[in-house]
């Protein structure tokens, strides 16, 4: 090969070499200044994450919240190679979500004064992840902002749900298993009266309580059932088809878990209503409910390739 076009070859490869370098900087700049972004906001809102944290960690209704940004962390590393192949800087939309974040924090500390704590916390909280989000389209973005949709949405579960709201999910998981359980007795055919959320039965008497409506394993369910969709689905339709399977399957594992331990009370041994399987069986019943809703993934997975 003539000298000429040796040189030509090592400067296209020199060439070649420099722009990938020059890429790889960027990208560790971007990622600098993302980290920096995010430990200085988390700085800024340290009492509400300590409070988030605490909370989280003492209230069973809430433990799955501490896992949240780590889960929408791991999806954002798995599908890095799509989300950060065209990036840009977008400093008008980065620009309106931190304005909307500074103004959520703002008026939370303004009205949450004379409001309940929890509702100052989800404030807060909704603030942070409305920074973190303003910084990821700031420096890497809206076209890898629109590919991590869900990653960045699925950061919206770190907010707590106010006492209120919570109240009222754990009153339709409530009656959601009470109906459960009168179907399976029905179903069965064992004699029960109800009234309300009490039955009365041959030899027991039983209320699903709200301690009973399963809402700890049902948020389980749900963040599995959302990262499935995810990974699994591509149709909308499919999708929301599978989520709303979702919620009847967290309704229907619960109405099984209440109507087992009732039945195991009267024929067995009454102390199934107080035992280790009452108080820790809650991983055994959500394993059904996976189980149960793994066939309607299936099929829709199956319609999916066909």
């Amino acid at each position: 090969m003539p000298p000429r076009q040796l040189d030509n070859k090592s400067e296209a490869v020199a060439a070649e070499n420099f722009s990938l370098s020059d890429i790889k900087l960027a990208m560790r700049n971007r990622w600098v200044c993302f980290t920096v972004w995010i430990f200085l906001s988390s700085l800024f809102f340290v009492r509400p994450l300590t409070a988030l944290i605490r909370v989280s960690l003492s209230n069973d209704d809430l433990s799955y919240i501490i896992l949240v940004p780590f889960l929408s962390a791991a999806v954002l590393f798995i599908e890095r190679r799509k989300v950060f192949f065209e990036l840009s800087v977008d400093k008008a939309r980065g620009g309106c979500i931190l304005v909307l974040g500074v103004f959520a924090a703002v008026a939370f500390r303004l009205v949450g004064a004379g409001s309940a704590i929890d509702l100052q916390l989800s404030g807060y909280i909704l603030s942070l992840v409305l920074f973190w989000l303003a910084g990821f389209i700031l420096f890497f973005g809206r076209a890898a902002a629109k590919t991590a949709r869900f990653s960045l949405v699925f950061l919206f579960l770190m907010v707590p749900p106010p006492n209120i709201l919570l109240d009222r999910v754990v009153y339709f998981l409530q009656a959601g298993s009470t109906w459960i359980t009168a179907a399976l007795f029905d179903l069965f055919h064992v004699p029960a009266l109800r009234e309300g959320f009490v039955f009365h039965l041959a030899r027991v008497d039983i209320e699903v309580a709200k301690e009973c409506s399963g809402i700890r394993s049902s948020m389980a369910l749900l963040v599995l059932a959302l990262l499935a969709t995810h990974f699994a689905l591509k149709s909308f339709w499919k999708k929301a088809l599978f989520l709303a399977c979702g919620l009847f399957m967290m309704i229907l594992k619960n109405g099984i878990r209440i109507a087992t331990l009732t039945l195991l009370a009267m024929y067995v041994d009454p102390g199934f209503l107080y035992g280790r399987l009452h108080r820790q069986g809650g991983v055994f019943f959500f394993l059904i409910g996976l189980v149960l809703l793994l066939p309607v993934l299936l099929i829709l997975q199956r319609s999916e390739t066909k």
